[in-house]
């Protein structure tokens, strides 16, 4: 693979990231959503976020990182949860430990304490990532996804910054 640059995503990356996310909505279950991302809306959420959303690339897009709110109020404003996705090619070659490590830096840079990881039941591997890049499990939600005609925990993953 060649050279990975990691930046902030920028409005021109909305399309790929959509194609990404909604291949992931619709093949999944690593996301309970079912409703597709559209370019303007991931074109606002890189607008409001700054570098809260971080883009991976070398020889083409290789995945993204963002950060928001954990929940709405201001005793939740230093506590943020975060996606993490990678097109297939790009897995077990670093590339989310980079993208992580920029989104961590830049919720830090925003006056975050903690990042959460709300990772799928379904995803031991998307769990056993977080664990190597030190978040912690704090939690098992069962049954409070639904998907595919079936039903699926939620683990939550935290890692103070």
């Amino acid at each position: 693979m060649a050279a990975v640059i990691v930046r902030s995503a920028r409005a021109s990356d909305a399309a790929a990231i959509m194609a990404l996310w909604n291949e992931v909505i619709d093949n999944t279950a690593i996301t309970f959503t079912t409703a597709h991302k559209t370019c303007e809306s991931i074109s606002a959420d890189i607008a409001a976020r700054g570098a809260c959303f971080q883009v991976a690339e070398a020889d083409g897009f290789l995945g993204f990182a963002t950060c928001f709110p954990f929940r709405s109020g201001p005793g939740y404003r230093f506590t943020m949860e975060h996606s993490v996705m990678l097109v297939p090619d790009a897995r077990g070659h670093g590339v989310g430990r980079a993208l992580m490590t920029a989104l961590e830096a830049a919720a830090r840079g925003q006056g975050a304490h903690s990042l959460f990881a709300g990772v799928s039941g379904e995803n031991p591997e998307g769990v056993a990532f977080h664990a190597r890049i030190g978040f912690a499990e704090v939690a098992r939600l069962p049954e409070v996804g639904h998907k595919f005609g079936r039903w699926m925990d939620l683990v939550l993953m935290q890692k103070f910054l």
